[in-house]
């Protein structure tokens, strides 16, 4: 089985946080668990859309949910390690845009790649329950660079 490779764009992320590693991330493993890597890219979305006063309810007028995911492990994070999250937006279309996510830390004074995050995100209407165009105004924040 091939591994998830996903490869970043040469345009500046929509936005980066810093998320530290909090001891309910640690698994069996002493290091953080997969699913705490879901948890923190779903942090690191909000914080990055609230850096534009945006929610996943309210980002320009379109709401979003999550159609998909990819992560690829490539190093431990522990207890103590502050995570620094860069967000960045590709493959926007009219309904859908995908947000990737380069998570990395500094330890012992060099750069470690913990993990790379993938989320296909569908602009979505809770009221109906469908899929909904996208907003000019959520295509020109997602195309900023």
């Amino acid at each position: 089985m091939s591994r998830v490779k996903i490869q970043f764009p040469e345009h500046n992320p929509l936005g980066v946080v810093l998320i530290p590693v909090r001891i309910s991330d640690i698994n069996y493993g002493n290091h953080v668990g997969n699913d705490s890597i879901l948890s923190i890219i779903h942090e690191a979305r909000m914080q990055v859309l609230a850096q534009n006063n945006y929610t996943e309810m309210n980002a320009g007028g379109n709401s979003m949910i999550m159609a998909d995911v990819m992560i690829a492990y490539k190093a431990e994070a522990f207890y103590g390690d502050t995570l620094d999250v860069e967000v960045y937006a590709t493959d926007v279309t009219s309904v859908r845009f995908d947000l990737l996510y380069r998570i990395w830390t500094i330890r012992e004074g060099k750069e470690i790649e913990v993990a790379h995050a993938k989320t296909g995100m569908v602009c979505f209407d809770y009221k109906n329950r469908t899929v909904a165009s996208m907003t000019p105004v959520l295509e020109q924040y997602l195309s900023k660079r």
